[in-house]
């Protein structure tokens, strides 16, 4: 006897379950890295609390797009949308009541569509709170065409990202970098690493480069989602947590004061754009700003 199918991967996935009448905090997760690094954030919540992440990466139409060149075939609206729906399907099945405080979340791109979700909210059912984790504003200041992000500049972000999905560190010389084609920049990338032990000494060239392909197509694919989309203002004010190594250190704002008619506050936490989801130092900052207002 064959096993059952296995269907499609849930959007919303619980991390831990609100006590009864108790706050929930959901967030937006875009991928890139693996939905479970979200486990810390769970632990580092209240008794009570629960966590929820609305996980980009169980949607087809905008995951597989990472693995074909970048271009989804979806867009911010149309994945607002869905991510509202299955925010709402989770509160019911969960038995969240409507006495139940919460809070939304978007860590990276999630920040873009957490914003598009509200709205699509009416006042009342707006979130006690909106959190932004070191995400970049879609505003005509940081929407760039493809070309402009420079090998440079993807090849130091691609390095953060390795050190967290490895666990080490990967630190780059970036005048080495100055110039580099993607081929002789990666070569950087690949000794940095065996250097720390985040990659193995025999890792090969052409798999480092199939990983960093995947990781710039998602970008793309981000970018692309962000260029047609003219968001509205947030209804409700903003919290903004930006890493010490973000992947834009020199605005402290990153774009988010057009939007944020309501107030925008800022704060600083420990790490850089990946890490900060798992370093109990960046939790210890972020874990408060999710709780009931």
């Amino acid at each position: 006897m064959r096993p059952p199918r296995k269907g499609p991967p849930p959007v919303a996935r619980p991390f831990r379950t609100a006590a009864s009448a108790g706050h929930t905090v959901y967030v937006v997760h875009p991928g890139a890295l693996a939905a479970q690094v979200y486990e810390g954030l769970a632990d580092a919540l209240p008794d009570g609390t629960g966590l929820t992440v609305l996980d980009l990466g169980a949607v087809p139409e905008y995951a597989d797009a990472a693995l074909t060149g970048g271009r989804a075939a979806t867009t911010v609206a149309d994945l607002a949308a869905l991510l509202l729906a299955a925010l709402e399907r989770s509160r019911e099945e969960n038995g969240v009541t409507a006495e139940g405080s919460w809070s939304l979340a978007g860590w990276s791109f999630g920040g873009v569509l957490a914003l598009a979700m509200t709205g699509l909210m009416s006042a009342g059912r707006l979130p006690g709170r909106l959190v932004l984790l070191d995400s970049i504003a879609p505003v005509e200041e940081y929407k760039q065409p493809d070309d402009a992000l420079r090998p440079d500049l993807l090849l130091s972000w691609f390095a953060m990202y390795l050190g967290a999905k490895r666990g080490r560190p990967v630190p780059l010389d970036m005048d080495r970098l100055a110039g580099c084609g993607t081929d002789e920049g990666l070569t950087a990338v690949l000794d940095a690493a065996t250097a720390t032990g985040a990659l193995l000494p025999d890792t090969p060239l052409p798999g480092l480069r199939k990983l960093y392909d995947t990781y710039v197509d998602g970008l793309l694919r981000n970018n692309r989602l962000t260029a047609p989309h003219r968001p509205g203002p947030a209804p409700l004010p903003l919290l903004l947590v930006q890493a010490e190594r973000s992947l834009v250190p020199a605005d402290p704002t990153l774009g988010w004061r057009p939007l944020a008619p309501h107030g925008l506050t800022t704060y600083r936490c420990p790490g850089d754009h990946y890490t900060m989801l798992a370093r109990p130092d960046s939790l210890s900052v972020i874990a408060p700003l999710l709780q009931a207002s």
